[in-house]
């Protein structure tokens, strides 16, 4: 485990170098094509560097951080637009927002009302990371229960975890660098609608989709099957779909009760998800390999506290 950790540490030496080039250089560069020219070694650079870790949740957090983060930032970036088209001040600024789940705001509500109003209770995310450990501490018990609980821990724990990231990560930035950054998750599974949940157009469904290959690519190292992409391409139709509907019944004065849309949300991506997003992460023991991590970082935790 060491031996990774230390390959986990050089890979993100290597991102942190390629994003100063890029702050240094191709920012330089005029936007457009020559920018994205001068760009492109950095975008393969963040692509192969995952492949150097086998752990999968290391893998996991550095290909989602590298990939579908830097990678698009960066995209953006070549045209002068997205987080990084805003000129950060400073290197470390630019290295943050090009490589963690974190995008500056650009308008600060005035409003003081409306911003407390939004706030979330200060015993929800306390909560969170209390499930979150309580999962990882239940692997240890995995062979004593249904193969189908174990299934719906390792799901909720990766919405855990992602979440958590998103809540987490912010702080550390606010704290020390002084960026007011916009909030990622606001409770999707709360979501009365999937356009609620997901809030993007179909074209952002199919490049969320190929991005997410590529990160089971280096989670699994076994070529793409397609299905997540599958996956993010059903929403988006049915997305598209339902605006059309609502547009036409909501003429009507027709609305369903949120206590009907909600369950038939989450219903909806449940089944989906089971259908597309997770077979091949359980085809490949993810869920094993992933909560075996989880149940060393437990032990290790015990052994420092109890010696």
């Amino acid at each position: 485990m060491y031996g990774e950790i230390e390959r986990f540490i050089k890979v993100w030496i290597s991102a942190i170098l390629g994003l100063c080039y890029c702050y240094y250089i191709a920012a330089r560069i005029p936007k457009g094509f020559l920018r994205l020219l001068s760009l492109l070694p950095i975008l393969y650079l963040f692509i192969i560097l995952p492949l150097n870790i086998s752990s999968p949740n290391l893998v996991g957090y550095t290909s989602f951080f590298l990939v579908q983060l830097g990678i698009l930032k960066l995209l953006h970036f070549s045209f002068n637009k997205g987080p990084l088209a805003l000129s950060p001040p400073n290197i470390v600024h630019f290295i943050s927002i090009a490589s963690l789940p974190i995008t500056p705001k650009q308008h600060p509500p005035t409003n003081q009302n409306n911003t407390t109003n939004t706030q979330k209770p200060k015993w929800l995310l306390p909560l969170k990371l209390l499930i979150f450990a309580m999962i990882a501490c239940v692997y240890e018990y995995n062979e004593y229960f249904h193969p189908h609980f174990i299934l719906v821990l390792y799901c909720l724990h990766l919405y855990l975890r992602l979440e958590l990231v998103f809540a987490l990560i912010p702080t550390p930035v606010q704290t020390l660098f002084g960026l007011e950054t916009e909030p990622h998750f606001n409770e999707p599974y709360l979501s009365s609608s999937l356009q609620d949940f997901w809030a993007a157009m179909l074209a952002t469904f199919l490049v969320s989709g190929l991005v997410h290959e590529l990160i089971y690519y280096h989670v699994t190292r076994v070529p793409p099957t397609w299905e997540v992409t599958c996956f993010f391409v059903l929403h988006g139709v049915c997305t598209v779909a339902e605006v059309a509907v609502k547009k036409v019944v909501l003429r009507r004065g027709w609305r369903l009760h949120r206590a009907v849309s909600g369950p038939l949300v989450v219903a909806f991506l449940a089944i989906s998800a089971n259908w597309l997003f997770f077979p091949q992460l359980l085809r490949n023991e993810m869920d094993r390999k992933s909560s075996e991590e989880y149940v060393i970082l437990v032990d290790f935790v015990k052994s420092r506290i109890y010696h």
